[in-house]
């Protein structure tokens, strides 16, 4: 009877222990952002550029370098798109268009892009700064890692194609 009760202290001394533990999916999307972060890749829980708001998503921010800047755009997927948006491709609407018409070869890049991400990828952003997908994170690594390539390519042949050039140049300093 002691025994059972030993057993049963230890046992509540420890349970709390075991909730703190990450769940499966927890730990899946734990090395899904560290394979992203090894990968060049910001990840951030911020959120939503959603028209509702507040609604706390997974960004994942492919960089432009420093002094090529990208276009704005922001491209919404359809289930969570107002009809009176324009629409883009199949599944895709503007909810900003770049000022500038995008490169072919950009072109062609985002919208191969847009064909193949998961169900779960909702906003694709281009700002000055960054490329950035807002999803739910539902792929594998592997898979993201392919497509973090396509994103690279992509971001590659968007910089340095601001809307407005010149806007984003770094201050001079004044010469002494």
């Amino acid at each position: 009877m002691v025994w059972l009760i030993i057993l049963g202290v230890v046992g509540l001394v420890f349970a709390p222990a075991m909730w703190l533990r990450p769940s499966p999916r927890q730990q899946r999307l734990i090395q899904l952002r560290e394979a992203a972060r090894h990968a060049g890749i910001i990840v951030r829980i911020e959120n939503s550029p959603l028209h509702d708001g507040g609604e706390m998503l997974p960004a994942y921010r492919w960089p432009y370098p420093a002094q090529q800047p990208g276009p704005d755009f922001v491209l919404v997927r359809d289930a969570v798109a107002s009809q009176a948006l324009k629409r883009y491709q199949a599944g895709w609407r503007w909810r900003m268009e770049p000022l500038r018409p995008l490169p072919d070869a950009a072109q062609e890049r985002l919208l191969a892009l847009l064909a193949r991400l998961p169900e779960d990828a909702l906003v694709v952003e281009s700002g000055a700064a960054a490329l950035t997908l807002w999803w739910d994170e539902s792929l594998d690594i592997a898979s993201l890692e392919s497509l973090a390539a396509d994103f690279a390519e992509l971001r590659d042949s968007l910089a340095n194609r601001p809307d407005r050039p010149g806007a984003h140049r770094r201050l001079q300093s004044p010469r002494a």
